[in-house]
């Protein structure tokens, strides 16, 4: 891809965000977003379905879950011998990990020459983060307030958008997409589905971090092959604080 070429990787910030709904169950929501849920819902009730029995698909919405983790990666080291550094923002507290998801781009990461990738990034994790945030009272960074912008103006980077070659058909996953080119990936005991259930039943926030920072890795490598590149050898993967 002849976009991709020009390139410079040590601009991105790679990132995958995990996503919970805002309560451990339908039963625990207030009165008011019980009815809201179910209004939203509606189009997803097929026979014998309740808005109850589908209140796990909240985690997708912003409106109705909320960011648990943001995983983040940067590629460092020369060209011929890249590095990759991973970090995690996880807690509880939803405000908090934001505002210092906030500070690393508004430090780091704050001029036009800087972009995001994230896999399903432009339809799923900018949007959710921007609006979390909002929710929040938290100003959006550079890179996150494209209120306005025209699609091409907008410079965050999305594989699965460079994989559709402008096919807008399918949904294409990033484990699929691992698997077709090739890349490794780690045999874990967890995946999307289960998040919610590691975050309310199990309280593992460690645990969902540590997976959130698997899709990183396998994000920035899925980039290379993209970009015709090598991926990076594992024992250049590190975890240091930025």
């Amino acid at each position: 891809m002849q976009y991709l070429s020009q390139l410079d990787l040590t601009k991105v910030l790679f990132l995958d965000i995990e996503t919970v709904p805002m309560a451990s169950s339908f039963s625990g929501l207030p009165p008011a977003w019980q009815q809201l849920w179910e209004k939203k819902a509606k189009s997803m009730i097929k026979e014998d379905i309740t808005a109850s029995d589908i209140f796990d698909r909240a985690a997708i919405y912003a409106e109705f879950g909320k960011i648990v983790c943001i995983g983040v990666g940067i590629i460092t080291g020369h060209p011929s011998e890249p590095k990759l550094r991973l970090k995690s923002f996880y807690g509880d507290d939803e405000k908090v990990l934001l505002q210092d998801f906030a500070n690393l781009l508004t430090q780091h990461f704050n001029t036009d020459r800087c972009k995001l990738c994230a896999h399903n990034g432009k339809e799923f994790d900018y949007p959710y983060i921007s609006r979390r945030m909002l929710v929040h009272g938290i100003k959006l960074p550079y890179l996150l307030d494209n209120a306005g912008k025209k699609p091409w103006e907008i410079a965050n980077l999305d594989t699965m958008e460079l994989w559709k070659f402008g096919d807008f058909k399918s949904f294409t996953s990033l484990n699929l997409l691992a698997n077709l080119f090739g890349i490794p990936t780690p045999k874990d005991d967890i995946d999307g589905s289960m998040v919610a259930d590691v975050y309310y039943r199990e309280n593992d926030l460690n645990r969902i971090a540590v997976y959130c920072n698997k899709d990183v890795v396998t994000l920035v490598q899925l980039m290379l092959k993209l970009m015709n590149k090598d991926i990076i050898s594992e024992e250049f993967i590190t975890n240091p604080e930025f």
